[in-house]
Parts: structure tokens; sequence; C-alpha cells
């Protein structure tokens, strides 16, 4: 991990700004969604990018009911339930 030897308070809600150079150079957007990840005493925010939530694949998507899910998971979910060849 790269320090960038930026440091921000914390406001009275707990929320924190990027600065506008880190939004920049990852290409974030007003709104744009942030996955939070913690790692023993670290918190990580990392760009949000859907993917499969069974796989991980960021391929070919749909969503339903508010899951994303790969075209190929649900061919083979099919398959599984021997709904297709």
């Amino acid at each position: 991990m790269k320090s960038t030897g930026i440091v921000r308070n914390l406001d009275s809600l707990g929320r924190v700004t990027l600065p506008i150079e880190l939004r920049r150079k990852l290409h974030m957007d007003i709104r744009e969604p942030v996955e939070i990840f913690v790692d023993g005493d670290k918190i990580i925010l990392k760009k949000y990018e859907p993917a499969d939530i069974f796989t991980g694949s960021q391929e070919d998507l749909i969503e339903y009911q508010g899951k994303m899910i790969s075209r190929e998971t649900v061919k083979r979910l099919a398959q599984l339930a021997g709904i297709t060849e």
C-alpha cells in the first residue's frame, strides 16, 4: 500500500472528503458508489464495480431482484436445475 501523504479529519457525522486529485486519478464522479473493506486496522475504499454475486465476474451482467448475475451463471444454474441441456 502506498501512502499519499494526505490526512483528512472526520466530520461530526463520520464523513471524510476524498481530495479532488484522488477522485480525478480514479476517474470518480460525484455520487459515484464506493465499496468499503476492513483489513485488520485498515479501512480500504475502492471504486465500486458491480459483479456477479456468485462468481465475482464483471462480464455480461444482468440485474435480478437488486442483485447482479452474469448470463453465464444463469445458464449454469438452469443446467443445474435441469431446465436446459
